[in-house]
């Protein structure tokens, strides 16, 4: 058996995402589509909208065969640890031969090219980097300006564009692991990455996002033409959950020396965000007032939802070198036995029953543990109770 691994939040799962695997089909040569999915937040930042298993099964349901959960400790991680660890879980599964993702413009080659040029970082590059961010310039702003002016032979979409930033970052991950796996681009339809304008069919996540929670029939229209029925009773129904406060609190409770181990965190960024939470009891006016040309809103946001889930950067890279686990979501009954026969000849454990979790060792054991507590925050946020051991088969 083939296998063709989408790395995805669905957050929430649409029309985009279901022609994407419509493309895997046609076009990877693989039997089976496995998703590895944020669990309960995501890259950005936040909260998803839906938890983990109402997002998996929405996955299957829609044409996947199976979703893993990424762990946690890489699904809110920056864009170069969460590709890394993404790509860690999946080249333990011998049958993924292929990953596809979303991207704006490129080929397969185009990508690993890209990629490429992004490990032949050595010390003379990274002291060109630290002098072109004493202007306050971002990391990876400054970074793609410094590889595109030493390689004339990249596209700069490809390091610029959201989805080919982070399909290059796919690929980087691939060839630094010495994955053998295919990466397999397919261009996206309709709305951009966090392009806010509705589109009739293809509107982006970050659009449809914003329509939760309005009742107007405008809003109602455009969600039944962008998501797929099963999403669109969800959306319905949804009700917000009261992240940003609890966050808002850890910032004050974890204290600086907490917040400074967090992946995202630097130059005494952890000064800045605790004493802005002392004097703006509101996210919203905190993160205006923390932003700025170095620090995207992104950062920030990760850096409050890190250091909720208690993430720590030394952790972060020691998982990365360690043994872990499958952890299974969502499977298509149909195809249950060999999907679990796929997983049982990888490298890593399937963790299904709580009895696979107590055999877990040292750094696999920690990593999961951090599921666990992302778990039981976003339950008692949501006032629902969900297991840290339940697979759907759908």
């Amino acid at each position: 058996m083939k296998i063709c691994a989408v790395i995805c939040e669905y957050n929430p799962f649409h029309n985009g995402h279901r022609y994407q695997f419509a493309e895997i089909r046609r076009l990877s040569g693989c039997d089976r589509i496995l998703c590895l999915m944020s669990g309960n937040f995501t890259q950005r930042g936040e909260a998803a909208v839906f938890g983990k298993y109402t997002r998996a099964r929405h996955a299957v349901l829609c044409g996947a065969d199976a979703v893993l959960e990424l762990p946690a400790a890489f699904a809110a991680a920056p864009a170069e640890l969460f590709a890394a660890g993404a790509v860690h879980i999946l080249s333990a599964i011998p049958a993924v031969e292929k990953l596809a993702f979303g991207c704006e413009s490129g080929t397969a080659q185009d990508f690993l090219n890209a990629a490429s040029a992004t490990l032949r970082e050595d010390r003379q590059f990274r002291s060109a980097l630290k002098e072109r961010m004493k202007d306050g310039t971002s990391y990876v702003k400054a970074r793609t300006e410094l590889l595109l002016s030493l390689n004339s032979d990249i596209d700069e979409s490809l390091l610029t564009s959201p989805n080919n930033v982070l399909g290059t970052e796919y690929c980087r991950a691939i060839l630094a692991q010495e994955a053998e796996i295919d990466p397999l681009p397919i261009p996206r339809v309709g709305a951009g990455f966090a392009d806010t304008s509705l589109f009739k069919n293809f509107s982006s996540a970050t659009a449809l996002r914003s329509l939760l929670g309005d009742d107007s029939r405008k809003a109602r229209r455009a969600l039944k033409r962008n998501v797929p029925e099963c999403v669109l009773k969800e959306m319905e129904e949804w009700e917000e959950i009261p992240y940003e406060k609890a966050a808002l609190c850890a910032l004050l409770q974890r204290g600086e020396e907490s917040i400074a181990k967090t992946p995202d965190c630097a130059e005494g960024l952890e000064n800045r965000l605790t004493a802005m939470a002392r004097t703006n009891p509101d996210y919203a006016d905190l993160l205006a007032k923390v932003t700025s040309k170095r620090y995207t809103m992104s950062r920030v946001k990760r850096i409050i939802l890190q250091n909720f889930l208690g993430i720590e950067l030394k952790d972060v890279k020691g998982f990365l070198q360690s043994p872990l686990y499958l952890r299974t979501l969502a499977v298509r009954s149909e195809c249950a036995e060999e999907i679990f026969s796929a997983l049982a000849a990888g490298a890593f454990p399937a963790v299904i029953r709580k009895s696979d979790f107590a055999n877990l060792k040292r750094d696999a054991l920690e990593c999961f543990r951090l599921d666990m507590r992302a778990n039981d925050l976003y339950n008692a946020l949501s006032g629902k109770y969900t297991s840290d051991f339940e697979t759907q088969f759908i």
